[in-house]
């Protein structure tokens, strides 16, 4: 009898299939242990001890397998291919041995990149041992991870109040973030003009082209730095005539781009498909575990954790093969593409992510998966396919418009596809838009033809910022400096937002004040530990110990010397030395220059006061020098720079932000006991209505709303659009935004902004929800009889009588007078009856929001009676000491 051990259920479920009755294959349903969540879990002192502790979850689990083994020969343990995996393996195997469960049973690694039945089957013809090297890697990052969380945080704790946890790559990450934000506050846009001009042959054949030269000298993109020197350029064109200089012609071929890897896969999911980096794995996560396929559990991808971009050779030429027969001979290279890994330090030498069958088109498995399993395994299987296909082939010209003295000069570029190749199946997004002048098709142009001037056209630009960060551009960013791992990028960002450091706006993300507290504050006292090269390095020497290149202990060894003196230098740092320091390095950030050219520091209450930042036991703010006779503080925002007034919320907690021109009432931003809101008007104590209010979306920034915006959140919901003659609204409910359509309510993505959203998008959002729209069978009574859809399956309803439709009926055969049979079922002679659980509307559940206080203090207060109180205050013991407990992961 044989045990195998792997991490999921479902992929237990599917491998069990493959294997047949000889095996038994047992979940472990992840890690089953961790590091205890408590300070001297990793013993420096005691050659890196470790004090490991089972998962109250996974007891039933290891008990499942101690059971198992009992009349076991052997032990598999076939978690994924990855570090990660055999570490699980390796805390398995431990915690059996601890058990006492191994004693007879031979123990073999085994490990697999896809969940085939040839792959599963072949796989355990080759077992292995416990790969020591790998494990010792896992043990190393995790003991690194655990000191700098259970030793940095702390001190964050006590020198800065009110932040949150540091981890050694989340602060990194962080720190990017924060210098791209001060990259941007910094930027002072330049002018600068460029001239185009449109051109006519004598065929009539029109084409534009953009000024390069002048008097005989080719122009810097300053030259024309000003509305004068463009009308002098204006001029000189104008007062000249034109033929064509030159031609050049020249073929460019483009070539595909490699199979995904896991961070290539998050990054164009985020661009093409607006998916974060955690639902990109946790979407990618299902499809290699398998999804249900003619009676048949089929995982329809390889491994999705992996920097390698080869593929095995079978995949290849099945990818060849498809090719030729899908497009033709003539989009089949005459060689199968090979590619390398570019990767900086990249892991294990894992497949890239690709299909486990390219046969499975999109098409063919597109009833067996999700909307989102639908997206994420299309874009997969195109990126693959398209690897092994010709390059495109593009002809580019290049066109230099001359005058007579050569004095003035132009171009005009433009291409043209030759050969589709692999662009007529895939081609990737970028985060930049292309210049659309360089794709555009110019007329078939001569040397010496002559031209016509049609006209001149100046045009200002400004130089502009660099852009704040994507989820895709971060990721790309840590892959590029070699910080992070492939597993590891999906949760850094999460933890980011989580801890509030930053916030996702328009899908880019913009650092929170506290977040750029806690990043000048470790860039001041603990400088290394936060620079990009360091954390580089300490990953390349994670590699070496995964190599077996150097001994795990030794690198911990040498990290924790430094790393514990640059603790201890801060024991004696006082909070006023920190609070300097940091006004110091923030001070351009929270006081920033104002319009009218007076002190952005001054106090707006009393005369000689300065503001400056302080720090109080909730975290910090901005207050006056003149504290306690001048009691003015603000919350910790930065000033926009206004008239010296102030722009933040007063203290009272209201800012007014100006009139509505329509009614004359006072828009004013207010904080209330739930967040910010904003408010039109004041209440009257005579009148039955209270004000309009609106509260702020999440991702809004209170200290970026202007009257316009508060006019625009006060105008919801709003009409975005018509989609098959139903009108689409967007709005804002008691948990979140949301759009309308046809009676149902779909919740807007992360990214989505409610204001600004548009018709198209909006129809994307709702074309892809697995929510339907009710179907109307017929009226009874004058009352609609709808045919409706929720995660429980199809039902019909009548006013509030609801009845489920029967697996034996098909739902789009329904008729009126079987839809009314199974109502008057179920409603018996005609009562209502209770509705089936259906999804609710923004104002259906906070109606249900209100209730549930008081349901959860009659829970209580049973449980009291019955003598259960005892077993509940260590829940609430454990719930407080978790949400202090340091991040100890990257």
């Amino acid at each position: 009898m044989n045990v195998v051990v792997v991490e999921s259920p479902a992929k237990a479920k599917t491998i069990n299939k493959y294997l047949g009755k000889d095996f038994t294959v047992l979940a472990s349903y992840g890690h089953i242990r961790d590091l205890t969540a408590k300070d001297g879990s990793v013993r420096p002192d005691d050659a890196f001890a470790m004090d490991w502790q089972v998962d109250p979850k996974a007891k039933k689990h290891i008990q499942s397998i101690v059971q198992a083994l009992k009349t076991a020969d052997r032990l598999f343990l076939a978690t994924d291919p990855d570090r990660e995996g055999e570490a699980i393996s390796w805390h398995v195997l431990d915690v059996l041995a601890e058990a006492k469960a191994l004693n007879g049973i031979e123990v073999k690694r085994v490990v697999f990149n896809e969940i085939t039945k040839s792959a599963i089957v072949e796989a355990f013809k080759h077992p292995r041992d416990l790969d020591d090297e790998l494990v010792n890697a896992y043990l190393a990052r995790r003991a690194l991870d655990y000191l700098v969380g259970f030793t940095l945080s702390p001190v964050l704790w006590r020198k800065l109040p009110g932040s949150r946890s540091a981890g050694r790559v989340q602060s990194v990450a962080l720190r990017l973030v924060c210098d791209r934000e001060s990259e941007i506050e910094a930027f002072r846009a330049q002018e600068y003009w460029t001239i185009k001009g449109a051109f006519a042959t004598e065929q009539k054949a029109e084409f534009t082209a953009q000024l390069t030269h002048l008097e005989g000298r080719k122009l810097a993109k300053f030259d024309l730095g000003d509305a004068e020197a463009a009308a002098d350029a204006v001029r000189r064109i104008e007062s000249r005539t034109f033929s064509v200089g030159s031609v050049e012609r020249k073929k460019v071929r483009r070539h595909p781009s490699p199979p995904f890897t896991t961070s290539t896969l998050q990054q164009e999911a985020s661009r093409k498909l607006y998916f974060a980096a955690r639902k990109t794995m946790q979407v990618a996560q299902r499809l290699y575990e398998g999804v249900a396929i003619g009676g048949e559990t089929v995982g329809l991808i390889t491994y999705m954790r992996t920097d390698g971009v080869q593929m095995a050779n079978e995949a290849i030429h099945a990818c060849r093969a498809l090719v030729g027969q899908k497009f033709g001979d003539a989009f089949v290279p005459d060689k199968p593409r090979i590619y390398k890994t570019r990767a900086k330090n990249a892991q294990e030498a894992h497949e890239a992510i690709r299909p486990t069958d390219v046969t499975r088109t999109p098409e063919s498995v597109a009833g067996h998966l999700d909307a989102d399993q639908r997206k994420l395994y299309e874009l997969i299987w195109k990126r693959t396919i398209a690897s092994q296909m010709e390059s495109a082939i593009l002809d580019q010209v290049a066109v230099d418009v001359t005058s007579e003295d050569s004095d003035v000069v132009l171009r005009a570029t433009g291409s043209v596809v030759a050969f589709e190749g692999f662009l007529k199946l895939y081609e990737e997004s970028r985060d930049d838009a292309e210049d659309d002048e360089s794709q555009r098709r110019l007329p078939d142009l001569k040397e010496g033809t002559g031209l016509a001037v049609r006209s001149v056209l100046p045009e200002q630009h400004f130089t502009q910022p660099p852009p704040r960060y994507s989820e895709a551009s971060l990721v790309r960013k840590l892959e590029e400096l070699g910080i992070g791992r492939p597993s590891t990028y999906a949760t850094i960002l999460s933890v980011l937002q989580d801890r509030d450091y930053v916030r996702l706006e328009k899908r880019r993300f913009i650092p929170e004040d506290r977040g750029r507290l806690v990043t000048a504050f470790l860039e001041k006292f603990f400088e290394r530990y936060v620079e990009y090269s360091f954390t580089a390095e300490m990953e390349e020497k994670l590699d070496e110990v995964s190599d077996g290149r150097v001994d795990w202990k030794q690198v911990l060894d040498d990290f924790w010397r430094e790393f514990n003196t640059a603790v201890d230098g801060t024991k004696e740092l006082r909070v006023s030395e920190v609070v300097a320091a940091l006004d110091d390095m923030l001070g351009h950030h929270f006081f920033r220059e104002r319009e009218d050219g007076s002190d952005p520091r001054s106090c707006p209450t009393c005369d000689d006061g300065k503001l400056s930042l302080k720090l109080g036991k909730f975290g910090a703010f901005v207050g006056c020098s003149n504290y306690p006779e001048c009691r003015y503080t603000r919350p910790l925002v930065a000033d926009t720079g206004g008239d010296g007034n102030g722009d933040s919320v007063a203290e009272n907690g209201t800012r007014t932000l100006g009139q509505d021109s329509e009614t004359g009432k006072d828009v004013t931003l207010r904080r209330g006991p739930y967040g910010y809101y904003v408010q039109l008007g004041e209440a009257d104590e005579d009148a039955k209505t209270k004000p309009k209010r609106v509260s702020l979306p999440r991702d809004l920034n209170p200290d970026a709303v202007d009257l316009s915006r508060a006019l625009k959140l006060l105008s919801l919901p709003r009409e975005i659009g018509l989609h098959e003659g139903q009108m689409i609204l967007a709005g804002l409910g008691r948990f979140g935004p949301y759009l309308q359509y046809n009676g149902v309510f779909y919740s807007l993505r992360r990214g989505d902004d409610v204001l600004e959203i548009g018709h198209n998008r909006a129809v994307e959002i709702i074309s892809t929800s697995p929510k339907k729209p009710p179907k109307v069978l017929g009226k009874k009574d004058g009352k609609p009889v709808t045919l409706r859809a929720n995660r429980w399956g199809p039902f019909v309803a009548l006013g509030r009588t609801y009845a489920s439709v029967p697996k034996s009926i098909d739902p789009e055969s329904l008729t009126l007078e079987a839809a009314l049979s199974l109502i008057a079922a179920k409603g018996k002679g005609g009562k209502d009856s209770k509705p089936a659980k259906e999804p609710k509307a923004p104002k259906e559940k906070a109606a249900e929001a209100k209730k549930a206080p008081a349901k959860k203090a009659a829970a209580k207060k049973t449980a009291a009676k019955k003598g259960v109180a005892k077993k509940a205050a260590p829940k609430k013991t454990a719930v407080k000491k978790a949400s202090s407990t340091p991040t100890t992961g990257e």
